[in-house]
């Protein structure tokens, strides 16, 4: 299989071209990134690319859709499908996005948007995210997580290293220092690096309710 990258030197956001072999066929998945090195990637490989794989619709993942789909005159997809030899099955991740998908092409790469990064997860309602992410987790070990925003990993290393999966699965205590975002108080669960650099949180406010968000809107109180 080929797969091509791009990425946005601001949003630091993905798009992919995947190919099934030299002369054959190709999709998109996403299209927030400069596409010169994805149509590159098509000419080089002789590729017919015939649909966009779409993971959410936020700005910075489907800037250039109308473009492409101009360009090439093929579809923008959010579901299952298979073309030429590649066989994709979409996989349903609300949380970060009501209308967020992951994409496993072949059964062996995964393009998880959003929803899952290398040691982060998206932000969002903390039930729905979790959801989400467990379900990508359970894939086997050795799929290729291609990342919405910066650098791939692996199923297995998110299980064992990603500090969101960790403390789910109860093998990670929660962090328990007291915060407040935009003033409401709440407790931080977990702490992570983020794709940006800036870090990734799960906080839980005193009515119960978690949210998964940025660290920088999060202060420590104590």
């Amino acid at each position: 299989m080929i797969v091509a990258r791009s990425m946005h030197p601001d949003w630091l956001s993905n798009a992919f071209v995947v190919g099934d072999v030299d002369g054959g066929t190709a999709v998109f998945v996403d299209t927030g990134a400069p596409l010169e090195p994805l149509l590159a990637a098509l000419e080089e490989h002789r590729l017919t690319p015939t649909h966009i794989l779409r993971t959410h619709s936020h700005p910075d993942h489907v800037v250039h859709e109308d473009e492409v789909r101009e360009r090439f005159g093929i579809p923008v997809v959010t579901g299952s499908l298979e073309t030429g030899g590649l066989q994709v099955e979409a996989i349903s991740t609300p949380g970060h996005s009501d209308d967020g998908v992951a994409f496993l092409v072949n059964g062996s790469t995964l393009f998880s948007g959003d929803t899952l990064f290398k040691d982060a997860v998206g932000g969002g309602p903390a039930v729905e995210v979790r959801a989400s992410v467990e379900r990508l987790l359970a894939l086997p070990p050795e799929t290729r997580v291609l990342c919405g925003h910066t650098d791939e990993t692996t199923i297995g290393r998110e299980r064992e290293e990603n500090p969101f999966a960790r403390y789910w699965a109860g093998v990670a205590p929660a962090d328990g220092r007291r915060c407040s975002v935009s003033e409401v108080p709440a407790t931080l669960l977990v702490w992570s690096p983020d794709y940006d650099g800036k870090g990734k949180v799960m906080v839980r406010f005193d009515d119960g309710t978690e949210r998964i968000l940025g660290a920088s809107r999060v202060v420590i109180t104590e």
